[in-house]
């Protein structure tokens, strides 16, 4: 069994605000190194379940996060952009599960640190109807590579608005969050084994099936201003709804979110 590791860094347990999420700074350095030992915990409970192969695949800003020396040499580092599929790279090895650690609530919850793929260009993601976290995204991204979603860690506000669409997926609760910047969380040992007891009960076990959204699909974005709207808009195929509406039809769940995360990547013209 081959299995992708997809490692975020705001829902890592202890980690609450932004500073820790930005390079250059000591809150970040700590932060960084609790993100690498849940994915040490995340390898280790894989290798358990059963995997033969694991990849793990740095999903957090410049993908470049977690010190390469500090991660299990069992598994293979996955870092840098820019990369296709973002944060599920590594999906192109055949991969037979999934397994988002560290992951967050959707834009404008109130989960810790919540935001979709990007906080500054995006207040809504949604896909033939339905509003999807980065989780939701990425499972449904997997599911077009026949992977299912395994396991996944955050906080509780991630888990409760994911659950109803990876059906069947082991959800490992790090902290619960108290505001957008605060929480309560699981001593980092705590989580690690967490972590590495339910991802090693998730593979061990049946796979839950994989969570998927049939193409075409139509993808509606919510901006967090109306100048980015306009800025987006500049790509010809885009169609504007209303002042901070826009949307775009793609014959993939992969299709859409590259153009996504190219809408993202445009976004940095504005800040």
């Amino acid at each position: 069994m081959k299995v992708l590791i997809s490692v975020d860094i705001e829902g890592v347990a202890g980690v609450y605000h932004p500073e820790q999420t930005r390079a250059g700074n000591t809150e970040y350095e700590r932060a960084r190194l609790l993100m690498a030992e849940e994915a040490n915990a995340a390898i280790a409970g894989a290798f358990e379940g059963g995997a033969r192969e694991v990849f793990v695949n740095d999903s957090h800003g410049g993908y470049r996060n977690m010190p390469p020396d500090r991660l299990d040499p069992r598994a293979v580092a996955i870092q840098g952009k820019p990369r296709t599929l973002g944060m599920m790279a590594g999906l192109e090895a055949g991969i037979d599960a999934v397994v988002l650690i560290g992951c967050h609530a959707r834009a404008h919850s109130r989960g810790i640190l919540a935001h979709t793929i990007n906080s500054f260009a995006f207040a809504r993601v949604v896909l033939n109807g339905r509003e999807l976290g980065e989780a939701g995204l990425n499972g449904a991204l997997a599911a077009e590579y026949g992977a299912p979603v395994a396991a996944a860690s955050g906080d509780d506000v991630f888990i409760a608005e994911t659950a109803e669409h990876l059906a069947g997926t082991r959800f490992i609760e790090v902290k619960r969050a108290t505001g957008n910047n605060s929480g309560i969380s699981l001593s980092p040992e705590r989580a690690r084994a967490a972590i590495r007891e339910g991802v090693a009960a998730a593979l061990g076990g049946p796979l839950p099936p994989p969570f998927r959204i049939p193409g075409p699909i139509r993808a509606e974005i919510r901006t967090q201003t109306p100048a980015l709207a306009d800025l987006f808009c500049m790509w010809p195929t885009l169609e504007r709804l209303s002042g901070d509406d826009v949307a775009f039809d793609a014959p993939s769940v992969e299709a859409a979110l590259r153009m996504v995360n190219s809408l993202s990547a445009m976004s940095s013209m504005l800040r």
